[in-house]
């Protein structure tokens, strides 16, 4: 499994269009799996970003939401509603994907708040599918 998220991580890095960084992080234990980036970044600044996505989709709050949801609707899956998360910074934007075969790993690209959002989209969607068992 490790090199499919070495394979996962690079080919974000070189198919989203201006990708500065790309990572998969692990949700069931918060810790960035691997991760490349045009820039050096302090050990802490990761470590942060895992836990960062481990509260963007499953913090305390976003679970009540979807248990709510689950509720109300009638639905006894375990599933998580919310697989993708856009995150625009002020010069940044940050994408996060949940693996299609796997809801513990979560993929993430980041580029300049200028990229086209369709093509971010389209080629991280692309990726992840593609290497759909991380």
């Amino acid at each position: 499994m490790h090199d499919q998220v070495i394979s996962v991580v690079k080919q974000l890095r070189h198919e989203v269009p201006d990708c500065l960084a790309s990572g998969v992080v692990d949700m069931a234990t918060g810790m960035l799996l691997a991760y490349e980036t045009t820039d050096n970044h302090p050990q802490e600044v990761l470590d942060l970003l895992a836990g960062a996505t481990l509260d963007l989709f499953q913090g305390r709050t976003v679970v009540m939401i979807e248990n709510l949801f689950k509720e109300r609707r009638g639905v006894s899956s375990t599933e998580h509603y919310f697989q993708e998360i856009l995150v625009n910074s002020s010069n940044l934007t940050h994408l996060f994907i949940r693996s299609n075969h796997s809801e513990d790993a979560v993929a993430v690209a980041v580029c300049p708040n200028t990229v086209n959002i369709g093509m971010l989209l389209a080629s991280a969607r692309r990726v992840v599918k593609e290497y759909g068992a991380i």
